[in-house]
């Protein structure tokens, strides 16, 4: 009966065969289906996002107020959740860990308090600031992974040194605006998270890496497949297994860095989005990650648009509410976990 089940169902799995390859030929065209959903979806969010705020478009200041302020904020908004997202399930992937994301693992406060850093140094031009969060997320992700195979620690282990390691460096962007409180000038939204102060000055040169790093990665996703199949079976075909995975790390770091620059410390959405969407396509990555980028866009532009519009007059940070939805979440796949054992 089990077996009956399972062929009356679609797996939507990478490297099928046999009977596996013909369901998915069967099904294949449900992804597709998919895609152009997420394709209306982040259309449908960019909308609103325009079209709702605390302010009219009606009036004298209507086309200062969309040019200036609707626009890079809902740009902003689909940018940093694309970048989150992707490197999220690029970081699952490398690490073999369905747990880890920028937020959990420090990549996001490696981000951070380089951006912090460069603020007290005063260069707040976006390239720099840009260039900043890049190198520490960059720095933080290799240091937790160059550890962790060091010491063969286990993928929950990675998991909670990273954990460690973000609170140590928030406490150290912490230290920094107290002593130098002009590096608090981002302070506001940059800590919770939000696009309340997002400018055109900050967003092209972080968009810029953004959409330079998701292009490299969606060139490499049948490497990632490869690199999902484990070490081993990895280099028994032919892979450059360290080599690749410290080019995707990087990679997820000018995406999570980038995203940081002008979104501030913003969670969880590299978790909840990568998990959503493995269960509507799978883990296939050609269809994994543009998924993830236009299921990360509209969630982080519909969830900023309910917290500027819900709580109207008053705006809530976004990343208030990335924290609420996504704390509860990660406790969930704890659960699941059975406690976090070390084949998690």
């Amino acid at each position: 009966m089990k077996d009956k089940a399972r062929r009356g169902r679609c797996p939507h799995r990478p490297f099928a065969s046999g009977n596996d390859s013909v369901r998915l030929g069967r099904c294949g065209h449900r992804p597709l289906r998919y895609l152009l959903g997420s394709a209306a979806l982040v259309l449908l969010s960019a909308l609103l996002s325009l079209r709702f705020g605390a302010a009219s478009l009606s009036g004298g200041m209507g086309s200062f107020i969309f040019w200036y302020v609707r626009l890079p904020r809902t740009a902003g908004c689909l940018l940093a959740g694309a970048a989150l997202a992707v490197s999220g399930a690029v970081i699952q992937g490398v690490l073999h860990n369905k747990l880890a994301s920028p937020s959990i693992i420090g990549v996001n406060a490696g981000a951070g308090l380089a951006v912090t850093v460069c603020c007290a140094l005063g260069a707040l031009s976006g390239w720099a600031v840009a260039g900043a969060a890049f190198l520490g997320a960059m720095v933080c992700v290799l240091a937790i992974v160059f550890v962790a195979e060091k010491a063969g620690a286990s993928r929950t282990t990675v998991v909670l040194g990273g954990v460690a390691v973000n609170a140590f460096l928030n406490a150290l962007s912490e230290a920094i605006t107290t002593l130098i409180p002009e590096a608090g000038m981002l302070s506001g939204d940059f800590r919770v998270g939000g696009f309340g102060s997002v400018s055109h000055l900050r967003l092209i040169p972080a968009g810029v890496l953004i959409l330079l790093a998701l292009i490299a990665v969606l060139l490499l996703r049948n490497e990632l497949d490869v690199l999902a199949l484990g070490d081993e079976t990895a280099k028994s075909l032919g892979l450059a297994v360290r080599p690749l995975r410290t080019v995707l790390l990087v990679l997820c770091a000018m995406l999570a860095g980038a995203a940081v620059s002008f979104a501030g410390l913003l969670g969880f959405v590299g978790l909840i989005v990568p998990h959503a969407m493995r269960k509507l396509v799978g883990s296939e990555n050609r269809f994994l990650l543009p998924m993830c980028a236009m299921g990360g866009a509209a969630f982080v532009t519909l969830c900023d648009t309910a917290a500027r519009v819900v709580f109207s007059p008053y705006e809530l940070p976004v990343g208030i509410l990335l924290s609420v939805l996504g704390g509860p979440f990660f406790l969930l796949l704890l659960l699941k976990r059975k406690g976090g054992r070390s084949d998690a």
